[in-house]
């Protein structure tokens, strides 16, 4: 199902789907990488909280959501709103990067001035910037959705996946009428860039999918594959949606590039710590199964990295995790490893390049300006250091 709409939105945008590896904003993230800071520069004084700058808006966006799920029928209007419930409802991390994104890039805004017509144009930018983070999240969660139905997950964010509590079939379309909900929003922006960028993030969430469905053993195996599998499942979206921020509030193409090397980078790093936390974190810290990916065959940096130090492990791998005796074999190379911290060196190092993006902006006397570059920045370390 999934790849049926990505057929079809790929034949309404007119995009050919590209390699990470051969995309233009990978060959200028090279360039980013070789001048980017070696470390990130953390000032006590200068921590600022990313909820708080946002969280009204945040609040705006999950109501909006909440109403975006009204359906003729019942049944397909709660499975729908099943993640966008009080209390089930996650992090909003996507739209909390997004929302900050926004502000950090409001370069020539003055401190103090009004003009109506000014004003009423900003009003009209902010609400696009806000549909911006709600279309990201209905795009996300859909994404989820179709994930649990495939791996047959039981449990998200603590709860019965949607899957499991209501049945594949209900799930599927849940799954789709977000989809075509976001689909409709995002026609309303009237802005083909913004639609093309969003419309490969689609993209490349289901050729993602397709990737860890379909590997071979040496495509599992190798981290070339791997890298460019988890850009696509995990930092696409929001490094697109990054980027369709900055063209919304007509940035300069190299204010757009920065966009979405920061979301990238940040998307790839927050990976790196999940396939961590799926070996050393708890089913109750993480709200699903841990170690859920190896059970699944789905082979993820640390196991990667511990291979590299103890060959032998690939033939572990080539017989496969039905077997519980292989599992604790791989976790026992794992552990002898230094799977675990490489893994983390790959993710700080994401990290500080994302932190790179934002301090390469251009300058601004706005003090709310700096607030939420500094909250982006402050971001990359929260990220990177969660526990759950």
């Amino acid at each position: 199902m999934r790849i049926l709409f990505s057929r079809v939105f790929s034949r309404i945008s007119g995009i050919r789907r590209k390699s990470l590896f051969d995309c233009p904003q990978h060959r200028q993230s090279l360039v980013f990488g070789t001048n980017s800071h070696s470390s990130i520069d953390f000032n006590p004084k200068e921590k600022v909280d990313p909820f708080s700058l946002v969280a009204d808006e945040i609040s705006l966006v999950s109501n909006r959501l909440r109403s975006s799920t009204v359906a003729e029928i019942p049944e397909l209007a709660s499975a729908a709103g099943y993640f966008f419930r009080e209390g089930v409802e996650g992090k909003r991390t996507c739209s909390m990067v997004l929302l900050l994104m926004a502000k950090a890039m409001d370069i020539n805004r003055p401190e103090s001035s009004f003009n109506c017509i000014g004003d009423s144009s900003r009003v009209q930018l902010h609400r696009k910037q806000q549909l911006i983070a709600e279309i990201t999240e209905m795009i996300h969660v859909a994404s989820l959705i179709h994930d649990d139905i495939l791996d047959d997950a039981r449990t998200r964010r603590g709860i019965a996946s949607l899957n499991f509590a209501v049945g594949n079939k209900l799930a599927v379309l849940a799954g789709d009428f977000l989809l075509f909900r976001a689909l409709g929003a995002l026609a309303s922006l009237k802005n083909t860039e913004v639609v093309s960028l969003l419309v490969t993030a689609f993209e490349n969430l289901v050729t993602g999918e397709t990737m860890q469905m379909s590997a071979t053993v040496e495509q599992r195996c190798s981290m070339e594959y791997y890298m460019q599998k988890t850009y696509y499942k995990t930092a696409s979206l929001v490094s697109n949606s990054c980027k369709a921020m900055a063209l919304l509030s007509d940035q300069t193409p190299e204010v757009a590039t920065l966009a979405f090397e920061y979301g990238k980078n940040l998307g790839l790093a927050y990976q790196f710590i999940d396939d961590i936390l799926d070996f050393t974190g708890t089913s109750a810290s993480l709200g699903k199964g841990s170690l859920s990916d190896i059970r699944q065959g789905i082979i993820t940096a640390p196991i990667l990295f511990a291979m590299e130090e103890f060959p032998q492990l690939k033939a572990v791998i080539e017989q496969g995790f039905d077997n519980s005796a292989n599992i604790h074999t791989a976790l026992e190379y794992l552990w002898k490893s230094h799977g675990i911290q490489r893994t983390k060196e790959l993710a700080t190092k994401h990290a500080n390049l994302a932190a790179a993006a934002i301090n390469s902006l251009p300058e601004s006397s706005s003090l709310d300006v700096w607030k939420s570059r500094q909250a982006l920045i402050n971001l990359t370390q929260i990220l990177t250091t969660r526990k759950k």
